[in-house]
C-alpha cells in the first residue's frame, strides 16, 4: 500500500514559509524584550524579509512544484515557476521597503503602535501574498488571498485610539469581507460545475460542463472574479481605498497600494488565463469594461483633489493607484482576445514592477514630508527643493515616471507596452480611453511636480531623513533610475511561463 504521507519541496516552499517563521519568532521575542529593546523586532523583521528574498535565487534553476495528487504528479497545488517568482519578489521587496518605512514611523508614533503586534502583522501578510502567485487549486488561492488581507486590516487599525484610523479598518474590513463571500460562492459554482478545484483541471473540465449546468458555470466565473477585482481596487470595488490609505499608518498605505495589488492581479491571472481560458468570451469584455471604468475614475478623482485640504497628498495618491490598476487591468483583458496570452500577462508583470518601484518612492518622500507636516497636504509640497533638493528632484523622477514622461523612461516604456497589447489585441477603443486617461493623468502629476520648485511661503523648512527612511528613498530610486537606463530589463524579467 502507497504511503499517503507526501513529500514536500522546502526548497519550493522556502520564500513564504520564512516569513511567517520570522513573523512567529518576532510575536513570541516580543514578550520577552523590553520597551527599550522594542526596535530591535524591526530590524529581524527586514532581515527575514532579505533572507525570503534571497531564497528566490535558488529556484531560478528550473520550475519546482509540491503537494501534488498522487495519481497525476503534474497537478499540484504549489508550483514555483518564473511568473511565481517574479511576482513573489515584487511582493517582498515591497514588503521589504514597506518594513523601511515602518522603522521610521513607529519611532515617531511614541508607543502608539505595539511594535510586536505591527511587525508580525505584516510579516503575516507578507507570507500570504508570497504564497498566493505559486497557488495552483481554488481552496490554496483563496486560503492565501485571506492570509495576505486579514493581517492588512489590523494594520490599517493599529493605531491606538486614532478614529480615523479605526473607521478606515471597519470599512476595508466590512468590504473585503464581502468581497470574499461572493468570490467563494463562486468558488462553489465552479467546483460544482467541474468537479475539481486544481487550476488546470477546471481549463480542461469547464469546457465539458453538461448544459444544464453552463449558466452556474458562468456564474461561478465572475463571481470569483468579484473578490480578485475588489483587491486591484478596479472600480467600482474600490470606495474603500481613499479613507483607507489616509487612515492607515503611511507605511501601511504604501504597503496596500504595491503588495495588495500584486496579490490581486495575481490571482485574477491565475484565474482568468490558466483556469479560465476557454470562457474568455465572458471576463474579457468584462475585465476590459472594469479596465475603462477604473482608469478614468481614478483618474477624474485624482484630479479633483483640493491641494489644501488634509491629506490631499496620499488622497491623491490613492485615486492615482486606482487609475493605474486600471492600466493594469487592460494586458489581462487583452489576454481574452490575443493569440499570445503570455505575452499580454508579461506587460502586466512589466508595468507591476515599474510601479511598484516608482509608487513606494512617491510614498517615502511623503512619509519624510509628513514627519514635520502632519496633515501632509499638497501645498506641504510648496518649495521642497529649496528645502531639500534632492528628495524634490527623487519624488519629481517618481511623479514622472506615473505619469509616462521622460525622464522617467520606466514609467513611458510600461505605459507604451500596454497600450500595444491592447492594440496588438484588437482592443482599439480601450487604447483610445487609455490614452486620453494618460493626458488627464498628466496634468495632477504635473501640477504637483511643479510646486515642488516654486518659491516656498515662508521660511523653507528642513526635514531631517532618518537612515532607514534615506534607504528606503534611495533603493526606490536606484530601482526607477536603473530601469529608465535600461527599461528592456523589466520586459526580459517578466518574461513568463503560465502553461
Amino acid at each position: 500500500m502507497s504511503s499517503l504521507v507526501q513529500s514536500v519541496d522546502w526548497l519550493a516552499i522556502a520564500p513564504p514559509t520564512l516569513a511567517a517563521v520570522v513573523g512567529l519568532v518576532v510575536l513570541v521575542a516580543d514578550l520577552f524584550l523590553t520597551e527599550q529593546r522594542k526596535p530591535l523586532l524591526g530590524w529581524v523583521s527586514i532581515a527575514g524579509l532579505a533572507a525570503a528574498m534571497f531564497m528566490l535565487l535558488p529556484l531560478l534553476n528550473g520550475d519546482r512544484a509540491t503537494f501534488c495528487l498522487k495519481g497525476d504528479p503534474h497537478v499540484c497545488s504549489y508550483t514555483a515557476d518564473r511568473f511565481t517568482l517574479v511576482i513573489q519578489f515584487l511582493v517582498l521587496v515591497g514588503a521589504l521597503l514597506a518594513a523601511l518605512l515602518s522603522v521610521t514611523a513607529l519611532k515617531d508614533a511614541k508607543k502608539e503602535v505595539p511594535e510586536g503586534e505591527f511587525w508580525f502583522l505584516l510579516l503575516s501578510s507578507a507570507a500570504g501574498a508570497a504564497l498566493l502567485p505559486a497557488s495552483r487549486d481554488l481552496a490554496t488561492l483563496i486560503v492565501a488571498l485571506e492570509v495576505a488581507s486579514l493581517p492588512a486590516f489590523a494594520l490599517v487599525g493599529i493605531r491606538y485610539g486614532d478614529k480615523r484610523s479605526s473607521e478606515a479598518a471597519l470599512k476595508f474590513f466590512l468590504s473585503s469581507v464581502t468581497a470574499t463571500a461572493v468570490s467563494l460562492m463562486g468558488v462553489s459554482f465552479v467546483y460544482a460545475s467541474t468537479g475539481t478545484l486544481h487550476l488546470t483541471r477546471i481549463a480542461d473540465r469547464i469546457q465539458h460542463v453538461d448544459g444544464q449546468l453552463h449558466t452556474l458555470a458562468q456564474a461561478g466565473v465572475v463571481l470569483t472574479l468579484v473578490g480578485f477585482a475588489f483587491k486591484t481596487a478596479a472600480v467600482p470595488f474600490h470606495f474603500w481605498v481613499p479613507d483607507t490609505y489616509v487612515g492607515a499608518p503611511l507605511p501601511v498605505a504604501a504597503y496596500l497600494s504595491v503588495v495588495g495589488k500584486a496579490v490581486g492581479f495575481s490571482g485574477l491571472i491565475l484565474v482568468t488565463v490558466v483556469a479560465l481560458p476557454s470562457y474568455s468570451d465572458v471576463w474579457g469584455p468584462a475585465l476590459a469594461a472594469l479596465a475603462a471604468l477604473t482608469m478614468t475614475v481614478g483618474n477624474v478623482g485624482a484630479l479633483r483633489q483640493q491641494a489644501t485640504r488634509a491629506y490631499s497628498a496620499v488622497r491623491l495618491l490613492a485615486w492615482s493607484s486606482v487609475g493605474q490598476a486600471g492600466y493594469l487591468l487592460v494586458p489581462i483583458a487583452a489576454a481574452a482576445y490575443s493569440k499570445d496570452a503570455q505575452k499580454s500577462i508579461g506587460s502586466t508583470v512589466a508595468y507591476a514592477l515599474m510601479y511598484a518601484a516608482v509608487n513606494l518612492g512617491a510614498f517615502a518622500v511623503a512619509a519624510l514630508v509628513g514627519r514635520t507636516r502632519a496633515h501632509n497636504r499638497i501645498t506641504d509640497y510648496r518649495g521642497l527643493y529649496a528645502s531639500n533638493p534632492l528628495a524634490a528632484l527623487l519624488l519629481a523622477f517618481f511623479l514622472l515616471c506615473l505619469a509616462g514622461l521622460p525622464p522617467g523612461v520606466i514609467g513611458l516604456f510600461a505605459k507604451v507596452t500596454v497600450f500595444s497589447a491592447a492594440v496588438d489585441a484588437g482592443l482599439g477603443w480601450l487604447a483610445v480611453v487609455m490614452a486620453v486617461n494618460v493626458v488627464i493623468a498628466l496634468f495632477y502629476y504635473l501640477q504637483w511636480t511643479a510646486l515642488l520648485f516654486r518659491a516656498p511661503e515662508g521660511e523653507p523648512e528642513k526635514h531631517r531623513a532618518p537612515a532607514p527612511l534615506t534607504a528606503a528613498i534611495a533603493l526606490t530610486a536606484v530601482l526607477g533610475i536603473a530601469l529608465s537606463g535600461a527599461p528592456q530589463l523589466v520586459l526580459r524579467f517578466s518574461a513568463i511561463g503560465l502553461f
